[in-house]
């Protein structure tokens, strides 16, 4: 990757495993047979798969504090920003809606939301609230946003409903999408990426945003290490009490789950950081720096693959469904043949990218 002496490994490490993951749980080998904390928790819960998309978020959060505080320091005109920011914003949303248009480019019914759709937004919204606030009122934006969400969510009647409810597709988000939300939407009568809670999820970026802030001070190394940890411990536990009035629920994305797993992003971003910038142990995340190179590419690239992997039979099978089977019948669980083969998956995945890192392409959108 382009050499620059502020650059952090672990933050490039951390933005490429979490990509990894992010393929991992999007393909399992057999959708039948997954691990439990391999899935989308059905509505209140926290799994694995559960904190990918805020992880992620919050990547994006770091790298806008990274990309834009020089230029702001340096007195770097607006202008030629925000034409920088819309433009990637539009293309990565455009990425996205071309993604679910694959492969039968139904126009009628096409979703109109999704991963990159929300990617894009949020990061539109984010890098614009950065050019115009310091850290301070970045944090007031992000506490009231989480506040006034938990405030609108748990007391105003779902329409139609005549109460306060948060049940799948009888909630006040759900009944906006159901509203204003243009296309299909992915559950039917609610989308887990609706209009609604996207604005916690500019929440869970800006706190992203704030650690961005923490690692470019002039603190020394472990002291933002400590400050960095002790951010997440406190961010997680008051976002796990949160979570009993205000349940933890990536579906709606309510305050609790921002403020849970963006607790945990900072204490995980904190490993990456202690191990390979502060100790310089660097050679076991070389496979994440490689991901997080070309991060939205290897998402892309997860989708496309995924036709001839996933789609494309062969004698009468998909080649997922073949390995699958074959691993079974050589007497491992259904489950853990499943995760295998996701596994297996990501390391395809891998070799474009790879490819792409030595030759020192790095696609940006």
């Amino acid at each position: 990757m382009p050499t620059n002496s502020n650059r952090l490994i672990s933050l490039d490490a951390f933005r490429g495993f979490t990509v990894a993951a992010m393929i991992m749980v999007n393909f399992p080998g057999d959708e039948a047979h997954v691990f439990f904390t391999l899935r989308h928790t059905v509505w209140n819960g926290l799994s694995f798969t559960d904190q990918v998309a805020p992880f992620f978020l919050f990547i994006i959060g770091m790298s806008i504090s990274y990309a834009f505080t020089h230029k702001i320091n340096s007195g770097v005109a607006k202008g030629p920003l925000y034409k920088k920011i819309i433009f990637r914003s539009l293309k990565i949303f455009a990425v996205g809606m071309f993604l679910n248009a694959m492969p039968a480019f139904d126009w009628a019914n096409l979703r109109w939301t999704g991963t990159l759709h929300r990617i894009a937004l949020v990061y539109l919204i984010t890098a614009l609230v950065f050019l115009h606030t310091n850290w301070k009122q970045q944090a007031w934006i992000s506490a009231i946003i989480l506040l006034g969400y938990w405030i609108i969510m748990m007391n105003i009647p779902t329409p139609g409903e005549g109460k306060v409810l948060l049940e799948p597709g009888r909630n006040l988000a759900a009944w906006i999408d159901q509203q204003y939300l243009p296309g299909k939407m992915w559950q039917g009568t609610w989308d887990p990426e609706g209009i609604m809670s996207t604005f916690p999820c500019v929440a869970t970026c800006l706190m992203g945003v704030l650690a961005g802030h923490l690692m470019l001070s002039q603190l020394q190394a472990n002291l933002k290490l400590n400050y960095l940890m002790c951010a997440g411990v406190i961010s997680s536990v008051i976002g796990y009490f949160a979570g009993l009035g205000f349940p933890v629920n990536e579906n709606l994305w309510t305050s609790s789950f921002v403020l849970v797993t963006a607790g945990f992003a900072a204490l995980v971003f904190g490993v990456f950081y202690f191990l390979a910038d502060i100790l310089g142990h660097r050679q076991w995340c070389r496979p994440g720096v490689i991901f997080g190179a070309n991060a939205i590419s290897a998402y892309v690239l997860g989708d496309l693959l995924a036709l001839v992997f996933y789609q494309w039979p062969i004698y009468g099978q998909t080649i997922n469904h073949h390995v699958v089977n074959g691993m079974v019948s050589f007497g491992l669980p259904p489950n853990l043949a499943s995760w295998c083969f996701a596994l297996l998956y990501v390391c395809i995945n891998f070799i474009p990218l790879y490819l792409l890192y030595r030759k020192k392409i790095f696609i940006k959108l």
